[in-house]
């Protein structure tokens, strides 16, 4: 959309700050691959060896991974300035939220009241706000 300045918007600061947001969300999206090592899947799963981790990366947000994956797609889409890659960013939400349903199911069927008590005190997605 930037080429053919289709729903395109502001200017080369926009640009710096999506560069900047893809940045932030890809380490953001990494750094629990790392911490979780071989138990990281893409399959809603419980792994061999799985405990619940609420330290660290983990301690006030259940889903860092997924937080970093939007903050990519709107750096992604702020880099083009690309107003049709903000609402495809926004719409990764509703497969995004339903796959968090189906993890939060999971665990709370594997991992009983620790969950429960772990949700009670941490984020499911944004910190202060869901």
């Amino acid at each position: 959309t930037d080429r053919i300045d289709f729903w395109t918007f502001g200017d080369e600061s926009v640009r710096w700050l999506g560069a900047l947001l893809f940045i932030i969300g890809g380490t953001l999206r990494l750094w629990p691959v790392f911490v979780l090592g071989k138990r990281f899947s893409g399959l809603v799963a419980i792994q061999p060896g799985h405990s619940l981790v609420t330290d660290g990366i983990y301690r006030n947000l259940r889903n860092p991974s997924y937080l970093g994956m939007l903050i990519t797609a709107v750096g992604w889409a702020l880099a083009f300035r690309s107003g049709i890659g903000l609402l495809l960013a926004a719409l990764t939400m509703i497969p995004l939220i339903a796959r968090i349903h189906s993890e939060e199911a999971l665990l709370r069927a594997q991992f009983g009241s620790e969950y429960e008590a772990y949700c009670s005190r941490s984020w499911r997605l944004i910190p202060g706000v869901y």
